[in-house]
């Protein structure tokens, strides 16, 4: 049996470090934040495959790597595989996490000033604050995905979608 951490703990660990970046280290540059995190999740995932691939012949073309995201990668990190994949045939694929993990225990911290969030005359809904938080942790399964592919020799790059909570969707668009 392999060593294995504890799901909460990762939970945990991801939690604080978006809380450290976005709160402590650049909280007046939420760009640099996302960047961090997303570079962090890069080098997991960069890590993570080589580990998960060691023992396979290199995937022939895109689609059969990011197959291989979707089911195996994904239930080794996550428990289960990614619920849906779409693609263009041109580069552009949707992995659609229907019930992502570290999306279900997201809140929002009801202690923050929503008017101190913006500097501008917009108005900061609690619904724009609260979609806010949550794309800062998906920076970081991001640039797992990204260091993944990368490391498979597919360079990309990846987003994410929060239209329903706790569903999510992350957008590989593979650079020519």
């Amino acid at each position: 049996m392999g060593r294995e951490v504890a799901e909460s703990c990762i939970d945990g660990v991801i939690i604080e470090m978006v809380s450290a970046y976005c709160k402590r280290f650049y909280a007046t540059k939420p760009e640099l934040a996302a960047r961090r995190i997303e570079a962090i999740g890069y080098q997991v995932g960069h890590q993570l495959i080589e580990r998960y691939t060691v023992e396979r012949p290199r995937f022939s073309d895109h689609l059969e790597a990011i197959k291989f995201i979707c089911k195996d990668f994904w239930s080794e990190l996550f428990k289960k595989q990614i619920d849906n994949l779409k693609t263009n045939h041109r580069g552009t694929f949707v992995l659609q996490d229907n019930r992502f993990r570290w999306l279900t225990r997201v809140s929002i911290d009801p202690s923050l000033d929503i008017s101190e969030a913006s500097q501008d005359s917009s108005a900061v809904t609690p619904e724009n604050k609260a979609a806010e938080a949550t794309s800062m942790h998906l920076y970081f399964p991001c640039g797992i995905i990204r260091g993944a592919l990368s490391n498979l020799g597919i360079p990309c790059a990846v987003s994410a979608d929060i239209s329903n909570l706790p569903a999510c969707s992350f957008v590989v668009r593979v650079k020519a």
